[in-house]
């Protein structure tokens, strides 16, 4: 079973964050252009991709119906029309578009809100490969510190593994679309689900 995680910038001079995760192990890295993103994503042929961006508008007004559900239960994003999002959800859609050309099943993930729903790390980087260490995963992480956007996309890929597992849950709706989050749950307490499954 293989998933990615990317941690999309919304302009492509900025390093996007991808993680591919396969059997309990991470592989992570920069990428830059759609091109880029497009050919590790799809030569991966993953089971789901898991985008940290908005992939959809709202219908009318200024935020989606989950961006509003998620405000509500506390965790933090940013409308796909908030300032400096519009370029980044763009972005998000064209690529979700050419993903499902090739048959890649694409999710909507927000990587702060998924380590705050198990409980993990926010922001302090060092802690949180510690944890995914923890956890039992390895991979790149073990030899060097990651960037912030190479642990989102860690983040995210984690995100995408929990939801095929179904030990996640869907905010929002149909017609505005969904942000996948795990169950809340500590992080140690899913670690032996999470690489039992990885495994083939």
């Amino acid at each position: 079973m293989q998933v990615i995680g990317i941690d999309l910038s919304g302009d492509p001079c900025n390093p996007t964050g991808w993680a591919l995760l396969q059997d309990g192990i991470f592989r992570v890295k920069e990428l830059y252009e759609d091109s880029e993103i497009l050919l590790e994503t799809v030569s991966a042929k993953p089971m789901l991709v898991a985008i940290d961006a908005p992939l959809t508008l709202p219908k009318k007004g200024f935020m989606r119906s989950v961006d509003q559900e998620m405000r509500r239960r506390g965790y933090q994003v940013f409308p796909p029309l908030f300032k400096g999002m519009k370029m980044l959800t763009e972005r998000a859609r064209r690529l979700v578009k050419k993903l499902e050309e090739t048959r890649i099943t694409v999710i909507e993930v927000h990587p702060l809100s998924t380590r705050r729903a198990l409980r993990m790390s926010l922001r302090n980087w060092k802690r949180i490969q510690e944890e995914f260490l923890k956890m039992g995963f390895s991979g790149d992480f073990q030899k060097t510190q990651l960037t912030t956007h190479e642990i989102d996309a860690m983040t995210a890929a984690l995100t995408a593994n929990l939801h095929i597992q179904g030990v996640t849950e869907s905010i929002g709706d149909t017609n505005e679309g969904f942000i996948i989050i795990p169950v809340r749950k500590p992080w140690w307490k899913i670690q032996l689900s999470v690489i039992s499954l990885s495994k083939p």
